[in-house]
């Protein structure tokens, strides 16, 4: 039962997403490809609360988590290497969405104590007028981040630390406690710290593994193109390498589900559509750096995990322990933590943005959510997941094409003005 509904959503998700994307590129003339005006708004200085560069640590926090890394080896495990092509096509396609989601967030935000708060919830219910199609987004993304985000993020850290899951799940639960009790502010500087130095200890380990394997990058980067068109396989062929490639693509980058706009959303701006260029950097360190580094990782071992309860987290741990032995455990390790930690105080945030439930109520629903995490299969936790991301994403996209107009101005009153400030 639930995979028919999973392939039925995710076959109208797929296609909205595609669609809506490529219609954006066009009409927004190709603005995914202007990395100088996203570099240029990212080192930008305004008088915020909350800085670009510190919005776009708290979206990339929750962009860069297990979905980089166990997601990844994932998509392989299940769709073949041919998927790692279709991540990428998605990727650029997807960054267009992220533009629009971006700057519809930041021109329908709200001041909320000392700081704003924005994202689909509050664009549909100001730009949409639809309160009803607004609670229910609000509704199912704190569902989705306590029971399924954040879920698989504590469930992933059990897996690749390789202890009791009781006593791993205390220990989650005591950190994330310690984590998620800050302030908005606190949050976003703790973010601003901790994503950079994840991502750097990371990719330095992965690019040491491609170097050291250089020979053999040119053949797999040829196979890879050449499994996403193989119309002959039957288990591996285009059509499971392209639904899991875009699968685990849209999970692993979040464009077109509306939560990185969420965080983004916290940036005052005159110009929403700086934003948009900022949050799209974040497409691309997710998915040509990240993702792309785990795959080639991967792919240049001997060592692909099997097993009824995949994680997905076995197979890149065992191809960083092939590389480089135990050094490369203590990497996958920390990597993990850290990148579980920094999405879990990313996912609280979305939350606690969408719910009046009180943040110390809050706190204890996720925490309890997380120690049980801990020690379930990961399997229901990623069909959760997977039929969750699907509905935000329909959801979202439907307002995006709705609201289209809005970012096609937003961003021509950029070109004209916001440039000049």
């Amino acid at each position: 039962m639930f995979k028919i509904i999973d392939s039925i959503l995710w076959a109208t998700a797929t296609i909205l997403m595609v669609y809506c994307g490529i219609y954006l590129t066009f009409k927004l003339k190709f603005v995914q490809f202007n990395i100088k005006e996203m570099l240029k708004n990212l080192l930008k200085k305004e008088d915020n609360n909350i800085t670009s560069f510190e919005s776009l640590m708290m979206v990339l926090g929750g962009r860069i988590g297990v979905g980089s890394i166990a997601g990844i080896a994932l998509a392989i495990y299940l769709g073949g290497i041919g998927s790692i092509f279709w991540m990428w096509i998605i990727g650029f396609i997807s960054a267009a969405n992220s533009f629009a989601e971006t700057t519809l967030g930041v021109k329908y935000q709200e001041k909320n104590n000392n700081h704003y708060i924005g994202g689909p919830s509050y664009y549909i219910k100001k730009g949409l007028n639809n309160n009803k199609l607004s609670n229910i987004y609000a509704l199912i993304i704190v569902i989705s981040q306590i029971f399924g985000f954040l879920s698989i993020q504590a469930n992933t850290i059990t897996n690749s630390l390789n202890l009791n899951p009781i006593i791993s799940g205390l220990i989650i639960t005591f950190i994330s406690y310690l984590i998620i009790s800050k302030n908005t502010k606190q949050l976003f500087k703790i973010s601003a710290k901790l994503v950079p130095i994840m991502t750097i200890i990371y990719i330095i380990a992965s690019i040491y593994i491609i170097i050291i394997n250089i020979n053999s990058i040119p053949y797999l980067l040829i196979n890879i193109i050449k499994e996403a068109f193989n119309f002959k396989a039957l288990g591996f062929g285009v059509v499971s390498s392209f639904i899991v490639g875009i699968q685990r693509g849209i999970f692993s980058n979040e464009a077109g589900l509306g939560t990185g706009s969420i965080a983004a959303s916290t940036v005052k701006s005159n110009f929403p559509a700086s934003q948009g260029y900022v949050q799209m950097l974040g497409i691309y360190i997710t998915t040509f750096l990240v993702c792309t580094a785990t795959a080639l990782v991967i792919l240049t071992s001997d060592i692909y995990f099997l097993g009824n309860n995949i994680n997905g987290i076995e197979i890149t741990q065992n191809a960083f322990i092939y590389h480089l032995g135990n050094l490369g455990n203590i990497i996958v390790i920390i990597s993990i933590i850290l990148f579980a930690f920094s999405t879990i105080l990313s996912g609280y945030y979305d939350a606690e943005s969408n719910t009046s439930i009180k943040p110390k109520y809050l706190r204890i629903i996720i925490c309890f959510d997380l120690f049980i995490s801990s020690i379930i299969s990961a399997n229901i936790i990623w069909e959760m997941v997977n039929i969750i991301t699907a509905i935000l994403a329909i959801i979202n996209i439907y307002a995006l094409l709705k609201l289209k107009k809005d970012v096609i101005f937003e961003l021509r009153r950029y070109k004209e003005c916001g440039k000049m400030k």
